[in-house]
């Protein structure tokens, strides 16, 4: 590839600022190093961890410097291959995680490290394969971490909440929960209440209600773990709701949670508030790719806003109010 190639892409240059500090440049298209492979994008998804990563959040880790291409959900084609790539080669459809230096999906190129590419099957379309990686992922690593649970639908029924049912994160977690021994309350905006129905949630509460406000089961379930997409909820709203060694897993746990968790496990609690810390892994992200394969879990897709609008993907991610995924394409 010429030296002087150029792309078009979309970045911010220092932490805060919202969707007004996304600046449209031209740069010179990245070049794989070695163990990496350079993706033609063809789209991308936008994640409450993005936010995080633009408010400071996760400070000192990400970004690694400034300017920063934002997106770390990619679905594209392999372009080029570094050395040392045994895997992929040119034209090869991919879904990837982007965890680089080089930065992320808001742009037409982006690199991809091979051990986080996975091979993108014929039936998986582009803006399906860019919603999976993070939200997908954050779903299923939750729920291998709640005992008892499995995909074989073995061993005793367990009883699971999932907090925002109808975004990104949690569209997935009820798919996949209802692919296991689980039977799923899940909560969301009274607009999305069929929706979530139709996913497969076995009771669906308004969140704006008395009971959608307390969480509590229709049917008065105590929840062996819960998927807790949504914010603004105490522990103390979740504890009487729980059974006896439940848990709570928290997607974007703040600092206030670490400490509760901390304190939990001083005192020997049963009960727990769990932080959900997620390294991404080639192989679930395989897993769960051959799911959409097989027509078991999809994605629901709120919205496709083209590279040049960007910021009103951005802002509306911000607004915390879309129905499944937001979807970017160059």
């Amino acid at each position: 590839m010429a030296k002087n190639t150029m792309m078009r892409a979309v970045q911010y240059n220092t932490y805060g600022g919202g969707a007004a500090a996304l600046k449209h440049v031209e740069l010179q298209v990245p070049s794989p190093k070695q163990d990496e492979v350079l993706l033609k994008m063809e789209a991308t998804s936008i994640n409450p961890f993005d936010l995080r990563i633009q408010k400071g959040i996760v400070w000192p880790f990400l970004p690694r410097k400034f300017p920063h291409i934002p997106g770390i959900d990619a679905a594209g084609e392999v372009f080029e291959v570094g050395s040392g790539v045994k895997n992929f080669k040119a034209g090869d459809k991919v879904v990837a995680v982007l965890f680089n230096i080089c930065g992320g999906g808001l742009a037409e190129f982006a690199v991809a490290k091979e051990n986080l590419t996975v091979s993108r099957p014929p039936e998986v379309t582009a803006f399906q394969g860019a919603a999976l990686p993070i939200a997908g992922l954050a779903a299923h690593e939750c729920l291998l971490r709640t005992p008892g649970f499995n995909y074989e639908k073995t061993g005793q029924q367990l009883n699971l909440l999932i907090t925002a049912a109808s975004g990104g994160v949690g569209q997935y977690a009820v798919q996949l929960a209802k692919l296991g021994n689980a039977h799923v309350t899940a909560t969301c905006g009274a607009r999305n209440l069929d929706l979530v129905k139709s996913l497969g949630a076995d009771e669906v509460i308004d969140y704006k209600t008395p009971d959608g406000a307390a969480l509590k089961s229709p049917s008065g379930r105590k929840y062996d773990a819960v998927i807790h997409c949504a914010t603004g909820f105490p522990w103390s709203t979740f504890k009487p709701n729980l059974s006896t060694n439940g848990k709570v897993f928290d997607i974007t746990p703040t600092p206030s949670v670490f400490m509760t968790n901390a304190l939990q496990k001083l005192t020997f609690s049963k009960k727990q508030l769990v932080p959900l810390l997620m390294t991404p892994k080639k192989e679930k992200l395989d897993f769960l790719l051959n799911f959409v394969k097989e027509g078991k879990i999809k994605a629901v897709v709120d919205s496709i806003h083209p590279l040049s609008k960007a910021e009103e993907a951005w802002a509306k991610s911000i607004d915390g109010h879309a129905t499944g995924k937001i979807i970017v394409e160059p």
